[in-house]
C-alpha cells in the first residue's frame, strides 16, 4: 500500500472513530451481505420502520417499503424532493385491519426522540446501476443512505476537495438510485470539509464552522469542528427535518441546506419566540450581513414558527414594494415546505379583512407604510408574529420631521406597535443598527444573533468591498443655510418645543446625508 493510499485510509478511519464517539455504529460495507443493486441497507430499515411506527401491521409495512423503492419522478431531483417530502413529514400508506382499509401517516424518522432511530457510519458501501461505484463513506439514518462522503487524500497535493465534488457529481450520474435518498453530501481533503446538497455547485459547499453556535472567525475550521458540529445526532435529525428544502424557479429546483450561521440565529430566535410571546412581545434583532442568506434564515425561521405556534398568524413587514414581491416570491416557491400558501395585502383594507377573517394561521406579506394610514388598531390578537425586513431603515423615534406634510410624525415601527399591540416582533436586517435608532430595539428587542460581514467573507458566503478612500471638498451654500434658520424659527413660532426643533436640525444636518445629496 503507497503513502497516499495509507493516508487516505487513515483519515477515513479518524472519521469513523469521531462517529463511534458520537453513538454511532461502525460497519464495513464488505461484510455485510446484501443486493448492491438495492442502495437501502433493508435490514436495518425493516427494523427501525417497525420500531418508529409501534402498531403498523405487516401489510402496511410491505406497502411502505413497496413506496420507499419506487419513488416517482421525472428526474433525480424530483426524486429526492418526494422524498425529502416523505422524510420530514411522514408518508401517507394503505393498511389493512380486520378485513377495511385505511390510510395512515407512516413516520421514516422519529424526530421526538433521537435516540429510537438507528445510525450507523458505514465505508466502502457498493451500488451497483450504471456502473458499479463504493463509496467512501456513508451515514445511515434508519436504513436509509442520507449523506454520501467523498474524501481525498491530504498528502496527496495534486488531489483535493475539487476532485471529490467532482466525484459526487460522477456518482448522481452513475448510481443515481442512491442519491434519491440522499439529505446532503460531504466533500474533504482534510484540510477543508464542506457540505452541499444534490443541486448545489460547487462554491455552494459549506464549512461548519462551530460545535455550539458561537462564531469562530477562521478562514478554515479544523475537520473535527465540522463533523462534531453537524452530525451529533439531535442536530443532524433537526438540520434534515428544518433546514431543508426546494427553492424552485423557472421550471428548477433547487435544494437548499442551511448554513451553520442560520442554523444556530434561527433556532436562537425560536427560543426568544418562546419566551416574547408569554412576555412583552420583542423578539429580538437578527442581524446577518446581506449576501449571507438573510431571506431563508426568515424561510427557515417562518418554518418553525408554523411547527411550534400553530395558531399563530405570521406578518411578514418590508418597507419596499419591491422588496415585498422579492421576498412574497422566495416563500411562494418554497410553499410545500411551509405547508401554506402566503397572500400579499395590496392595501390597508385587505390587510385589515385578512387579520379579521382568520383567527389563527396564515403568512401575509405586507408594507410597513399601510401602517402610517390610520390610527385604530388593525387587530388585538395575541397569536400575531411579526416579522419584519429591514424595516429599521423608515423607523425614526418617537417624533420626527416630515419635510412632505411639514408636520411632527411618529415613527412607522411605533405606528405598527400601535395597530398590532399584542402582537409580537422579530426585525431582521442586514446591517448593524445606528446608536441614533433607539426606536428599533423599542418595538423588536436587543439583538438575538449577529453575523458581520468579517466572518460572512471569512466564510465565503459574502464577497470582501475594497474601497479607496478619496477628499471631496464641501462648501455650505450660505443662502440655504440662512432659509434653514429661517425655516426653523417659524417652526418655534408656530409652537413647536426647542427640543423638537433640535431633533428635527440634527434630522437634516448628519453627515450622510450631506455627503449623498446631489
Amino acid at each position: 500500500m503507497n503513502e497516499t493510499n495509507f493516508t487516505e485510509n487513515s483519515y477515513e478511519q479518524a472519521i469513523i472513530a469521531l462517529f463511534e464517539q458520537m453513538g454511532y455504529r461502525y460497519e464495513c460495507g464488505y461484510d455485510i451481505e446484501r443486493d448492491p443493486r438495492n442502495p437501502l441497507y433493508e435490514e436495518v430499515l425493516m427494523a427501525s420502520l417497525r420500531r418508529v411506527n409501534p402498531g403498523m401491521t405487516e401489510y402496511a409495512l410491505g406497502e411502505l417499503v413497496k413506496q420507499l423503492k419506487e419513488i416517482d419522478g421525472a428526474d433525480l431531483v424530483a426524486q429526492n424532493e418526494t422524498f425529502t417530502d416523505y422524510l420530514q413529514n411522514g408518508i401517507p400508506v394503505e393498511d389493512k385491519i380486520g378485513g377495511e382499509y385505511r390510510t395512515v401517516n407512516a413516520q421514516l424518522i422519529d424526530y421526538e426522540h433521537p435516540e429510537k432511530n438507528d445510525f450507523r457510519i458505514i465505508n466502502q458501501w457498493t451500488v451497483e446501476q450504471f456502473a458499479t461505484k463504493r463509496c467512501d463513506l456513508i451515514v445511515m439514518v434508519n436504513g436509509f443512505p442520507l449523506v454520501v462522503m467523498e474524501l481525498k487524500s491530504p498528502s496527496n497535493e495534486g488531489v483535493g476537495e475539487d476532485d471529490a465534488y467532482n466525484q459526487i457529481k460522477a456518482y448522481q450520474k452513475q448510481i443515481p438510485s442512491l442519491f434519491v435518498y440522499n439529505a446532503f453530501n460531504v466533500i474533504s481533503d482534510m484540510l477543508t470539509t464542506r457540505a452541499g446538497t444534490l443541486t448545489a455547485k460547487q462554491e455552494r459547499y459549506m464549512e461548519w464552522k462551530t460545535k455550539d453556535g458561537e462564531y469562530e472567525s477562521t478562514t478554515v475550521a479544523d475537520y473535527t469542528t465540522f463533523f462534531q458540529g453537524i452530525f451529533q445526532k439531535a442536530r443532524l435529525l433537526d438540520l434534515i427535518q428544518n433546514f431543508l428544502c426546494f427553492d424552485k424557479a423557472d421550471g428548477k429546483a433547487w435544494k437548499i441546506l442551511g448554513a451553520y450561521h442560520q442554523y444556530f440565529a434561527v433556532n436562537k430566535a425560536l427560543q426568544r419566540t418562546f419566551n416574547a410571546v408569554k412576555g412583552d412581545g420583542k423578539i429580538g434583532v437578527f442581524w446577518h450581513t446581506q449576501g449571507s442568506g438573510k431571506s431563508f434564515s426568515m424561510l427557515f425561521f417562518t418554518h418553525l414558527v408554523i411547527k411550534h405556534f400553530a395558531e399563530s398568524t405570521i406578518l411578514v413587514v418590508t418597507d419596499r414594494k419591491d422588496l415585498d414581491q422579492q421576498l412574497y416570491g422566495q416563500f411562494g416557491r418554497c410553499k410545500e415546505f411551509l405547508r401554506t400558501e402566503p397572500v400579499n395585502a395590496s392595501s390597508r383594507s385587505e390587510l385589515i379583512e385578512l387579520l379579521k377573517n382568520r383567527q389563527s394561521g396564515g403568512i401575509i406579506f405586507t408594507t410597513i407604510q399601510k401602517f402610517e394610514e390610520g390610527n385604530e388598531p388593525l387587530s388585538t390578537r395575541k397569536n400575531i408574529i411579526v416579522m419584519t425586513d429591514e424595516a429599521h431603515r423608515s423607523q425614526y423615534g418617537d417624533e420626527h420631521w416630515d419635510t412632505k406634510t411639514e408636520t411632527m410624525k411618529k415613527g412607522q415601527a411605533l405606528k405598527m406597535r400601535e395597530a398590532l399591540p399584542n402582537a409580537s416582533f422579530i426585525g431582521f436586517t442586514g446591517t448593524p443598527i445606528s446608536n441614533r435608532d433607539k426606536d428599533t430595539t423599542e418595538v423588536f428587542g436587543n439583538y438575538i444573533d449577529i453575523y458581520d460581514m468579517t466572518q460572512a467573507v471569512e466564510d465565503g458566503a459574502t464577497r470582501p468591498v475594497y474601497y479607496e478612500s478619496r477628499v471631496i471638498k464641501l462648501d455650505l451654500d450660505n443662502d440655504v443655510v440662512r432659509q434653514l434658520d429661517t425655516e426653523f424659527n417659524a417652526l418655534l413660532d408656530a409652537g413647536a418645543t426647542d427640543e423638537q426643533v433640535m431633533r428635527a436640525q440634527k434630522d437634516v444636518s448628519r453627515l450622510e446625508q450631506v455627503l449623498s445629496n446631489d
